[in-house]
């Protein structure tokens, strides 16, 4: 099989995968308060839960997923993501009128289900392609960023999808959608029958560490922790950026209709296109640059972005141009943190072992998007002012983590499959 098929099946998979951050094209009308015509009435912090929920059940599901994979392949476990995630879907859409059944259907079974179908591509990818661990696992997952822009679009001004069949009515599409999707692209995914060659000539490693001894090592939570502010940053921005946005640009002079627009191109235009180009452009930095640097710089200029957010946010292009760097360094986590854990632990391992790396993300979610939501609660009166302390308490951290990444050293002695 020419290995491009793979990358052609992960990219539709991931694609169909990246819903979860389309959210924000929905937290607006979920949150619309009852006595406005609202359908839902949910406050910021239940439309929070709900997306924290499926990260967190994503990032725990991915660890069963990593030892199911090892024992029974990667197709069938995609197959198995890709029905669960179109239940999810389904369900909300037929069942989804109250906060509960959203969070049971959208929250835990479509969560369940894109943990099961992520890390399939990126486990089948690096065996392919062990020559270009970053670039091809940047190209891989970006579907999942570009997802976004698509399901975002669609949702609203695209296709209006929202506006014309309400919330459950778009979910019922999208469930049609990313079930045929995910089976499609589970097509491809399928280990070499040997080990591929890379371009000069290097073969994969036949053996890896395992995870009993990984969570051993002191580089693994290294590269959890940073992993986990990378992840809270990120999310809390995708999680809120369409409620905070709003607050910034009104509390500038700008009409209501006219902020909720740009918050909306913000979002699946700048931030969707940048997070799919940023796993593409930091994995292709990271095979020449090393992924321990590229972490490094990422981190770093995602913190500076972060503090200096808040400030820019009611300034149409200044929200613009930060919400694309955010997007682009929060894209870069999806290619570096498996690449490294490839590079670390093993290549041949690393479906099993990025399962637990990645539960930094789950971390990352609930915390993120649910302390933003809840500062936003607490501070009723203040506006955009409430906004304030998440940008700066996670600038900050990812600054930390930034310097923590300097302390990662090689493992000497890997302990074999």
């Amino acid at each position: 099989m020419n290995r491009w098929f793979v990358v052609l099946g992960a990219l539709l998979i991931q694609f169909c995968l990246g819903a979860i951050y389309a959210w924000s094209a929905f937290t607006k009308a979920l949150s619309l308060p009852l006595d406005k015509g609202g359908e839902f009435g949910f406050t910021a912090t239940q439309t929070q839960i709900i997306f924290s929920v499926g990260l967190a059940v994503f990032a725990v599901v991915m660890v069963f997923a990593g030892k199911l994979q090892a024992k029974i392949g990667p197709r069938p476990v995609a197959i198995a993501g890709g029905i669960l995630l179109g239940i999810g879907y389904l369900g909300a859409s037929f069942l989804g009128q109250t906060f509960a059944m959203q969070l049971v259907f959208i929250g835990i079974i479509a969560g369940a289900g894109i943990g099961l179908a992520y890390v399939c591509p990126i486990a089948v990818g690096i065996r392919w392609f062990p020559d270009k661990k970053g670039f091809i696992t940047g190209l891989a997952v970006a579907g999942f960023g570009f997802g976004a822009l698509l399901w975002v679009k669609l949702a609203g001004p695209w296709a209006s999808l929202i506006a014309t069949h309400g919330v459950l009515g778009t979910f019922r599409i999208y469930g049609f959608i990313f079930l045929g999707g995910v089976l499609i692209g589970s097509i491809w995914m399928v280990y070499p029958k040997e080990e591929a060659k890379a371009a000069g000539g290097a073969k994969a490693p036949a053996a890896g560490m395992l995870p009993d001894a990984v969570l051993k090592t002191p580089q693994f939570y290294i590269i959890w922790i940073t992993f986990i502010v990378g992840a809270l940053a990120g999310l809390m921005v995708i999680g809120v950026i369409a409620l905070f946005a709003i607050d910034a640009l009104t509390a500038s002079g700008v009409e209501a209709a006219k902020a909720a627009a740009m918050a909306g191109t913000a979002m699946g235009v700048f931030f969707a296109i940048a997070n799919g180009l940023g796993r593409i452009v930091w994995g292709s930095l990271s095979d020449s640059m090393g992924r321990k640097t590229s972490i490094i710089l990422m981190s770093a200029i995602q913190g500076v972005m972060m503090l200096a957010f808040y400030f820019i946010g009611g300034n149409e292009w200044l929200l613009y141009i930060g919400s694309a760097i955010i997007g682009f360094n929060f894209g870069g986590n999806f290619a570096l943190f498996p690449a490294i854990t490839a590079d670390y632990f093993g290549a041949a391992t690393v479906g099993r072992n990025y399962g637990w790396v990645f539960t930094a993300y789950g971390v990352g979610g609930i915390v993120g998007p649910i302390m933003a939501g809840y500062f936003k609660d607490a501070g009723k009166g203040q506006g955009v002012q409430a906004w304030m302390p998440p940008f700066i308490i996670a600038g900050v951290l990812l600054l930390i983590v930034a310097l923590l990444m300097t302390r990662l050293k090689p493992i000497e002695k890997a302990a074999n499959a």
